[in-house]
């Protein structure tokens, strides 16, 4: 028994030391790559002169959305080059080009006791891995189509879920139309495509879990001034895990709706939407079958002088089996930055509440659901879900230098009501839970740095502590922790 013990603990380091080494190895190619990238192929920025660089267009940065990328400034012989942008710029035909491009994360994760200890859940170390690569045509002046290739993978993962691994598959292919309309902008999207709104509390495209969120569908919009009004049609993309090229949508499930915004209003935006969701085989503590919520969406962030605030509520109506539906949620991040100060200190508030199901023999649901939430809105560790909660968390943020931020949070936690369970990511909640324990869920501690060395290169590291209350142990839960590094390259 005792070699039995030391062999395992032998091979937890064995495979730690294999995660450091794939991640200095990656990070190695990755640094030689961009230092590579770094030097001007034609174009000497230097020999510019000041009037060619007051009239000069910019280089396009990475973004998280890809598609959004304008790489049709290489045209301009003032543009510095890099090597490699004889791929982010190839013309054809008239007026035409393509740009390829491609993206890499990897990230090394340490979970003791995911879940809050349900489940019997064990020590997890591993790594999991994200890869895209994409195409960019763009056609004329009006026209785009866009196609990106995800391969996701989990490696030594003791539970893989299909937002840890979809081996190779079509992530997005749209074609996209934008032109002139009267005397606003119109935008049209068409195919599989990713959708987030605002700080993605409810609808996102999933950035911090390993897979991301498409949707099949259609997307269009019209801006005019300070207004945008869009409307979505769409089938949420399901993952695979297994095999290849085998992501699915149907009418299983479904989400779709309109939206206005407005800037300028109350010294910001003000924007609400409507949308309707809809999928077969939902499963709640206190009720299954199948559900239909209308949502109804209101939001407003804004900025003045050194006050920032971000405020969110949302409506849930519709049935489920046999049961109608009535649940709510409601947001709001405020903080405040010393701007004279050399570190950029910002201090912040953020609390946030979801209806959970009062009465599990009323022949009604509150119990909110969280749709497509960001798995990392409350941290990496994915303890906290959208769900019958009542969460505060201030925090501070420094910068001590530009590429450089340091932030700081602790977590308070509470049921919204002790008939409902304590809720994970997905709807997921922890069994025994509905209609035992006390209120109080635990609290957390989140430290998080990110560090950006360059437009394409960054780095990140995050821990948590949750601490569980008396009654969750009770109920088979126990303390949690998690460590997560992560290094991102976007070519």
């Amino acid at each position: 028994m005792i070699d039995r013990t030391l062999r395992h603990k032998k091979q937890k380091r064995i495979k730690l030391k294999t995660y450091v080494k794939l991640m200095l190895s990656s990070t190695v190619c990755i640094v030689s790559f961009t230092s590579m990238s770094v030097a001007y192929a034609e174009t000497d920025s230097a020999a510019i002169t000041e009037t060619e660089t007051t009239s000069c267009p910019t280089r396009p940065k990475v973004l998280t959305n890809r598609w959004q990328e304008n790489w049709d400034v290489l045209k301009q012989d003032c543009v510095p080059r890099k090597r490699g942008d004889q791929f982010k710029y190839i013309p054809f035909g008239h007026n035409n080009y393509l740009s390829l491009g491609a993206n890499l994360r990897e990230r090394i994760e340490i979970n003791d006791r995911a879940k809050l200890g349900s489940g019997n859940t064990p020590k997890d170390g591993y790594l999991i891995q994200r890869l895209q690569i994409h195409a960019d045509a763009r056609i004329g002046e009006h026209l785009q189509v866009f196609t990106q290739l995800i391969d996701s993978r989990a490696f030594d993962k003791k539970n893989i879920t299909p937002t840890d691994q979809n081996r190779f598959d079509v992530e997005q292919a749209f074609i996209a139309w934008v032109s002139p309309l009267h005397n606003g902008t119109f935008k049209f999207r068409v195919g599989r495509q990713e959708m987030a709104f605002d700080l993605q509390r409810f609808i996102s495209n999933r950035e911090g879990p390993n897979v991301r969120q498409p949707f099949d569908g259609i997307w269009s919009a019209y801006e005019f001034g300070d207004w945008r009004v869009l409307g979505y049609l769409t089938r949420p993309v399901q993952i695979d895990k297994d095999g290849y090229f085998n992501d699915f949508s149907n009418s299983n499930l479904s989400f779709s709706g309109f939206r206005v915004d407005k800037q300028n209003i109350l010294g910001g935006e003000l924007s609400g939407y409507y949308s309707r969701y809809q999928r077969d085989h939902g499963v709640f503590p206190n009720a299954a079958g199948h559900e239909s919520r209308d949502l109804y969406d209101v939001r407003h962030l804004g900025k003045k002088n050194n006050i920032d605030w971000d405020i969110e509520a949302m409506l849930q109506y519709g049935d489920i089996g046999s049961k109608s539906i009535s649940a709510w949620a409601g947001s709001s991040i405020a903080g405040y930055t010393f701007s004279d100060h050399v570190l950029k200190p910002r201090i912040a508030l953020q609390l946030d509440a979801a209806s959970g199901d009062r009465n599990p023999e009323d022949g009604e649901l509150n119990t909110f659901n969280q749709l497509f939430a960001n798995g990392s809105y409350f941290t990496l560790a994915g303890y906290t879900g959208y769900s019958n909660l009542i969460h505060v968390k201030p925090s501070i943020t420094i910068k001590p230098t530009d590429q450089l931020t340091l932030m700081g949070a602790l977590g308070l936690q509470w049921r919204e009501t002790t008939r409902d369970a304590v809720y994970f990511q997905g709807n997921n909640s922890m069994n025994n839970t509905a209609g035992h324990g006390s209120k109080w869920t635990g609290s957390y501690i989140q430290l998080r740095a990110d560090q950006k060395f360059n437009d394409n290169l960054s780095l990140a590291a995050e821990m948590v502590h949750f601490n569980v209350s008396d009654s969750i142990q009770k109920m088979g839960g126990d303390d949690s922790q998690y460590v997560g590094l992560e290094l991102k390259y976007g070519w």
